[in-house]
């Protein structure tokens, strides 16, 4: 039934305000104006307001329960706040003291960080990279360049500040966070050929990687330097920084006629699968083959025997790549800078001199 002359209303309930507190209440609060509050809770600017005052406004903002609005003040500055970070394997036990040091360093100015493993298809590499630009990211740190990376012209191309870490191209056109590969290559066979090693083996890393490439060129220049004739030079190269690859090269050199009492792993997940190896065959580190490391990723002082190593400066390495970063979105038309870090040998059980080094110091006693 319709009647006539009467009017329907219908009431819409309005909203219910917002409670979240907004930067101006804190303002209010501490009887401060609201850009003394922005710059009082910024890491990169706190440092322009007085210290109690800033206390002061942390404290009130904490009482609030304020949170910066991240999107509005993306929009006013043209930032984000975070860096895209993309790891080669994020299994591997010789990245996360690199990736602590990148959070560590960028933490410290503000920003957050979102880690990509890039797994075992490197062909994803420019997807995942165009993905975190997609999503704003004020910069890139790349744990997975190969020497001849077409990802490279890709990041310069799109004008994001990029740096490398424990990589580089082929033609250093980043910024890149390094070791010195050849001195790490340097202090290995020169404390194997003290102990009395003259057949020494390596085992290489990818070569279409800078540490496989630099640290096979390397272990070559030193053994040469050392005296070592070319059949007593002997080299394994591998697909893969994995255990089982270690495992296979070793295999091999073991079966070399006049096989190496020492061997030289690009990186201590090579070394793990020598030692795998030599299970196999029945034989003794360091008794039957001295073993040296590369890069003391955590735990290796816990193998049986501990493995000596070289040592690289893996948290320091982050911290100085995120610097790099920092620097390069600060200052976007400055230098590219190539930063070497000085590794270290660390000596534990897994060397010792060969048999035959006793053999003739026994000979000559007598």
């Amino acid at each position: 039934m319709v009647h006539k002359g009467r009017t329907a209303t219908l009431r819409v309930a309005k909203p219910a305000a917002s409670s979240r507190p907004t930067i101006k209440d804190v303002a209010e609060k501490c009887g401060v104006h609201p850009s003394t509050v922005s710059r009082a809770l910024s890491p990169a600017m706190s440092h322009l307001v007085a210290a109690d005052v800033a206390r002061r406004i942390r404290t009130a903002a904490a009482t609030l329960g304020y949170q910066p609005n991240v999107t509005a003040a993306g929009l006013r500055t043209g930032r984000s706040g975070l860096i895209g970070v993309l790891a080669p394997d994020i299994a591997d036990p010789g990245f996360p003291p690199i990736l602590s040091g990148v959070t560590e360093t960028l933490g410290a100015e503000g920003y957050a960080t979102i880690v990509v493993d890039v797994g075992p298809d490197p062909s994803r590499e420019q997807e995942l990279v165009d993905k975190l630009i997609a999503r704003g990211v004020d910069g890139l740190v790349l744990a997975t360049v190969t020497l001849n990376d077409p990802v490279v012209g890709h990041c310069l191309a799109a004008s994001i500040p990029v740096v490398l870490v424990n990589r580089s191209d082929k033609g250093r056109k980043l910024p890149a966070v390094v070791t010195d590969d050849e001195a790490g290559m340097r202090l290995a066979v020169d404390h194997l050929v003290g102990l009395g090693h003259i057949r020494i083996g390596h085992i290489a890393g990818p070569q279409h990687v800078s540490t496989g490439a630099l640290r096979r060129a390397g272990f070559k220049l030193a053994a040469t330097r050392a005296g070592l004739p070319a059949h007593n030079i002997m080299m394994e190269t591998t697909r893969a920084y994995t255990r089982e690859e270690g495992r296979l090269a070793a295999l091999r050199l073991l079966d070399r006629r006049g096989a190496p009492t020492a061997i030289v792993a690009a990186n201590d997940l090579l070394a793990l699968g020598i030692y795998d190896a030599l299970s196999a065959r029945d034989l003794r580190c360091p008794a039957d083959l001295s073993v040296v490391g590369h890069n003391d990723m955590p735990y290796v002082d816990m193998l049986s025997p501990p493995l000596t190593t070289v040592r690289i400066a893996q948290r320091s390495m982050g911290n100085q790549a995120a610097r790099l970063l920092l620097d390069a979105i600060a200052y976007p038309a400055g230098r590219r800078q190539r930063v070497v870090l000085r590794p270290e040998l660390i000596l534990r059980g897994s060397t010792a001199p060969p048999r035959e080094y006793w053999g003739a110091m026994a000979n000559d006693r007598g």
